[in-house]
C-alpha cells in the first residue's frame, strides 16, 4: 500500500500529531507542510526532510502531491482553511475544535456536503482508553439507562497552557468553556446518547486576570514558559499573555434533547490535572478515578447503601496500545483518519456532534457572561445532520 501524502497546515502545540501521522512506508506520511512562523518552519524541516515546507498554506492545499490536508492551526483560522481544502477536493482532518463559533462550524459542514468531500474532527478523546471503557460499560446497560452526567476537569497546568498565548483571548477563542471543554462535552454526549438543547452556566476570571506578570505585546514566550512539576502555587506563573480576558474557572448546566440532566466544571488553578466522570442511570452510576494506566472505572449498581468505597465491580483502565499522545488516542485517531480519508464510511468521531460540541460550549459562554442567563443550542440543519450520519453518502 502507498503511504497517504498529507499536506499540515501549522506546527504549533499540536505539532506532536504531525509526528504521529508521519509514517513513511506505513501508510501516511507528511508530504508538505504550512506555518507563517519561520521557527516553527525550521523544527518542521528537521521533523520532515523530505517534505515541501512552506510559509503559505495555498502551497500545501494546491500541491498535487498532496492527497489529504491536516488542519493543526488556531481555532480562529479553521473554517477558512478547512473549507479551503474541501474545495480542492482532498479530505480534510481538522483539530479539534471545530471552530470557535456556531455559524462557522456549520460552514465547514455546509462546505463539505456541497463538495461531497470528506471531513474528519480529531476529537481524539472517543479513542480514550477510559472514555472507550466508560461508554462500553453504559452500552452494556450496567447502570440502565443514563439519566444524567457529571464532569469535573481540573486544568492543573491551565496557567501554562491556556493563560501564555493566544488561548487567552476571546478572539481566539471564544472561551476556554469552548476551546477546552468542547473535548469534555463531546464525550459527555456520547455517554448520554444526546446533545445538549439548554445551558446555563457561570463563570468568573478568578486568578490570572490579577497577575501582573505579563509579557510585553509582541514579546515571545519565554523558553521555560512549561515545566512539569514548575510555577506553583499560580501566582509564581510569569510571562503570561498580555491580554487575558478569558475565564479560569466555570460550571455548566445542561438539558439535552433526549432529557438527560447534565452538569460541567472546569477549573485552570488546581494541583492536579485529570478528569472525573460521573455517570447515574436509573440502575446504577459509575466513576472514574484516574483517567490513564493505573486508574480505575467504579460501577455501583447491587442496592442501597451508605457512602461505600468498595464497588459492585471495578474495571481497570486498559493500558493504550501505543504510548502516543492523550493517552495513546492520538495514533488511533490518525488510523481512522487514515482509513477514513482511503475509502470512506463510518467513524467514532462525528462532524455533527464536534460543532454540536462548540455549540453547547458558545451558548454556556454567552449565558455566564450575561450573569447565568438560560439558552437554547441553536440547531444543526437536518439535510446536513442525515449527510453525516449515513457516513457522508447522499
Amino acid at each position: 500500500m502507498t503511504d497517504l501524502r498529507l499536506g499540515v497546515l501549522g506546527y504549533g502545540l499540536r505539532g506532536s500529531l504531525a509526528r504521529t501521522a508521519h509514517r513513511p512506508g506505513k501508510g501516511a506520511r507528511v508530504a508538505a507542510l504550512a506555518d507563517h512562523d519561520e521557527a516553527a518552519r525550521a523544527q518542521a524541516a528537521r521533523a520532515f526532510p523530505e517534505a515541501l515546507i512552506s510559509g503559505d498554506h495555498r502551497k500545501v492545499i494546491e500541491d498535487p502531491d498532496v492527497d489529504a490536508v491536516v488542519v493543526l492551526t488556531p481555532d480562529h483560522t479553521h473554517a477558512d482553511l478547512a473549507c479551503a481544502a474541501l474545495h480542492a477536493g482532498k479530505p480534510v482532518f481538522v483539530e479539534k475544535p471545530l471552530e470557535i463559533g456556531v455559524e462557522a462550524c456549520d460552514r465547514i459542514l455546509r462546505t463539505a456536503y456541497e463538495t461531497g468531500t470528506r471531513l474528519y474532527v480529531g476529537h481524539n478523546m472517543r479513542h480514550m482508553p477510559v472514555v472507550r471503557l466508560m461508554r462500553d460499560i453504559v452500552g452494556r446497560g450496567e447502570i440502565g439507562t443514563v439519566k444524567t452526567v457529571w464532569v469535573r476537569h481540573f486544568v492543573g497546568y491551565g496557567g501554562d497552557w491556556y493563560f501564555k498565548d493566544w488561548h487567552a483571548e476571546r478572539r481566539y477563542t471564544t472561551g476556554l468553556l469552548l476551546q477546552k471543554a468542547a473535548h469534555d462535552i463531546d464525550v459527555l454526549h456520547w455517554l448520554a446518547g444526546g446533545y445538549a438543547r439548554q445551558v446555563q452556566a457561570l463563570g468568573d476570571l478568578m486568578v490570572y486576570g490579577d497577575s501582573p506578570h505579563r509579557r510585553a505585546p509582541g514579546e515571545p514566550k519565554p523558553d521555560d514558559w512549561y515545566t512539569k512539576d514548575g510555577h506553583w502555587p499560580p501566582h509564581t506563573q510569569r510571562g503570561l499573555n498580555p491580554v487575558i480576558d478569558v475565564e479560569d474557572v466555570s460550571l455548566v448546566n445542561m438539558r439535552l434533547d433526549n432529557g438527560v440532566l447534565a452538569a460541567y466544571q472546569q477549573c485552570h488553578f488546581t494541583p492536579d490535572y485529570w478528569r472525573n466522570y460521573t455517570v447515574i442511570g436509573d440502575a446504577g452510576r459509575l466513576e472514574n478515578f484516574g483517567d490513564g494506566p493505573g486508574g480505575v472505572v467504579k460501577v455501583w449498581n447491587s442496592r442501597r447503601s451508605t457512602y461505600r468505597g468498595e464497588a459492585d465491580a471495578e474495571y481497570p483502565v486498559p493500558d493504550a496500545e501505543d504510548e502516543g499522545g492523550h493517552g495513546g488516542a492520538d495514533p488511533l485517531l490518525i488510523d481512522e483518519f487514515v482509513r477514513f480519508a482511503r475509502e470512506g464510511g463510518r467513524t467514532d468521531t462525528s462532524p455533527v456532534a464536534a460543532r454540536m460540541a462548540v455549540a453547547a460550549g458558545v451558548g454556556a459562554t454567552q449565558s455566564l457572561r450575561s450573569g447565568g442567563a438560560p439558552g437554547e443550542v441553536p440547531v444543526l440543519d437536518p439535510e446536513l445532520i442525515g449527510y453525516f450520519e449515513r457516513g457522508q453518502i447522499r
